[in-house]
């Protein structure tokens, strides 16, 4: 079987033992929804209350909605939430039985809580809706239910749940009139095992970054592979440091790097390959659309970036990062202050970060000390010696088949001193040139090679 079958394979196991999890979970709401009707109408039933019926026993292998709730220990009253939260996206209709109408009022049963509106055909449950089920009324219950939905219970802390901010429309409901919704950013795990990638937009101002190659692929001088493995090693062994062996009395919980250098030194790929090699995704934030002339949006546009990341153990990459990071300017009027006040702000949010960020510079001098002061290391990427130089070009051209019996790459490495980047433009204008000729059999030929270092060293204002 080829690789994207036996991939569609794991996908329909994941699919299936996520979907026989949830199946259990909304049968047991279900069964939770018709005993708390009984109770409330009198009807005969028999349970004295909704918490005799046992949740579905869950195995940290079962699903990645199994291993969400065994991850957190969830509570019988944080299941419910969960799963009633959830709900309309599965099974609408679980929901029908609170559709019926008061016969004395005409209208829907207040204590039902609940949503209808013209957007969703059919009811969505709110906060209300829960505490009707978990509570039948108790008020002591109903209180100590209300802690589910603080800012500091893990359902928003890791965005499980998606409650409303408060606007002109909502800030006349009650705590228990919130729709209860997954965070978006949720969803994806909790339906189908699926890892959520946030889409770049003006709300979320970063794009992941990927590549092909791999760790082995990475040439750098030894000293500072040596730093950059230090960062690779935070990221594999920062939690035990951290719990383990209790460091978390004395350091702050992440990991903090400033890479400089010349543009096309490896900066970039240096961050993608750290997090294709420790199995994290690494996403560059576009600072082009972070930056804001209006005041708070700055702060705004990047509060929304590091929120997601902090609850999906991202690396993020700030290029150019001078642009936001720079030194700090002597206040003369409200435009310095507003400026002052977003460095102000980064330096907090990246100080608090618990994952990794790297900023990257071409040039140290660029950066406001402040954050120097914070960073744990600082890796200067320098031009390649010819030893590495050598390496890179082997490497892009790689296809002995496609060159010339002409070309000399030693040679080449040893008269020309280009960046990893600069390489990497000469492929392609020595492959381009190649096919160019329609009287050739397309091989790249020296001069094709030595046109391009030249071309690329002419954009530097160097001329051989």
């Amino acid at each position: 079987m080829d690789v994207a079958g036996v991939m569609g394979q794991v996908d329909m196991m994941k699919l299936e033992k996520n979907g026989a999890t949830l199946a259990r979970e909304l049968a047991w709401a279900g069964q939770l929804i018709d005993v708390g009707l009984r109770l409330h109408f009198g009807d005969t039933c028999d349970y004295q209350h909704v918490r005799q019926i046992a949740p579905p026993a869950l195995l940290p292998d079962d699903s990645a909605y199994a291993d969400t709730l065994l991850t957190h220990a969830m509570s019988f009253d944080e299941r419910l939430i969960l799963v009633l939260a959830l709900a309309p996206h599965l099974q609408p209709d679980l929901f029908d039985p609170f559709l019926i109408k008061n016969a004395l009022t005409g209208r829907n049963y207040t204590e039902f809580g609940g949503i209808i509106s013209g957007s969703h055909s059919g009811f969505w449950p709110s906060i209300e809706t829960g505490a009707f089920i978990l509570t039948g009324g108790d008020m002591v219950q109903r209180l100590a239910l209300k802690s589910l939905f603080t800012p500091e219970h893990f359902f928003r802390r890791h965005k499980l749940l998606d409650l409303s901010e408060e606007t002109d429309a909502t800030r006349s409901l009650s705590v228990f009139g919130q729709a209860l919704k997954i965070g978006h950013e949720r969803l994806d795990l909790l339906t189908s095992g699926g890892v959520f990638q946030p889409t770049f937009s003006n709300s979320f101002p970063a794009q992941r970054l990927t590549c092909k190659l791999g760790w082995g692929d990475l040439i750098l001088a030894q000293t500072i592979r040596e730093e950059v493995e230090e960062i690779k090693a935070w990221i594999e062994h920062g939690p035990t440091l951290m719990q383990d062996w209790q460091l978390d009395k004395h350091l702050k919980p992440g990991f903090r790097s400033l890479f400089y250098g010349p543009p096309g030194t490896g900066k970039t790929l240096t961050a993608t390959l750290l997090g294709k090699a420790t199995g994290l995704d690494v996403y560059r934030v576009d600072l082009a659309m972070v930056v804001s002339k209006f005041i708070g949006e700055t702060e705004k546009n990047l509060g929304s970036v590091f929120d997601q990341a902090e609850n999906h153990d991202w690396i993020l990459f700030f290029d150019e990062a001078d642009a936001l990071f720079g030194k700090r300017t002597q206040t003369s009027n409200s435009n310095d202050r507003h400026a002052n006040s977003q460095v102000a702000y980064l330096l907090q949010r990246i100080e608090d970060f618990p994952g990794v960020v790297i900023l990257a510079s071409n040039l140290k001098a660029n950066i406001d000390d402040a954050f120097a002061r914070r960073f744990q290391s600082m890796i200067y990427f320098p031009m390649p010696r010819l030893e590495e130089r050598l390496q890179l070009w082997r490497n892009a051209f790689s296809q002995p088949d496609r060159l010339d019996a002409s070309v000399d790459l030693q040679r080449i490495a040893e008269e020309f001193e280009l960046t990893g980047g600069a390489i990497i433009n000469v492929l392609r204008y020595a492959a381009l040139n190649a096919l160019r000729r329609a009287d050739s059999d397309s091989k790249i030929s020296q001069i094709d090679i030595r046109n391009g270092c030249k071309r690329e060293l002419r954009k530097d204002g160097k001329v051989l």
